[in-house]
């Protein structure tokens, strides 16, 4: 069984018991999150599709970890001006635990 839900403008294909990387959600760690935008079930019935959600059905989650991912470096080059701006950014997240699909 597995879903594809729909979380901070991305999608992501879960199932129970994986870990998913999401956009930062804001809630305390250890808590029980539903997300109800779903737009693909996969189970022992057959494949349910939305369009684009699907209506009456969530996916709960635990949250495991809320942090913030790996240093990325930009750098801004103008070649022959002596222009040259270096920034990093380090973008948060909140890793979820896929407890159950429901339907």
């Amino acid at each position: 069984m597995y879903a594809v839900i729909k979380s901070g403008g991305k999608q992501y294909r879960v199932a129970p018991g994986d870990i998913v990387r999401v956009e930062k959600i804001e809630v305390s760690k250890g808590d029980t999150v539903e997300l109800d935008q779903v737009l693909l079930v996969s189970d022992e019935n057959g494949l349910q599709v939305g369009s684009p959600m699907l209506e009456g059905v969530k996916v709960t989650a635990e949250v495991v970890d809320q942090g913030r991912g790996e240093k990325i470096r930009v750098l801004k080059f103008r070649r022959r001006k002596h222009h040259r701006k270096q920034m990093g950014h380090r973008q948060y997240y909140t890793a979820l635990k896929i407890t159950g699909v429901s339907n």
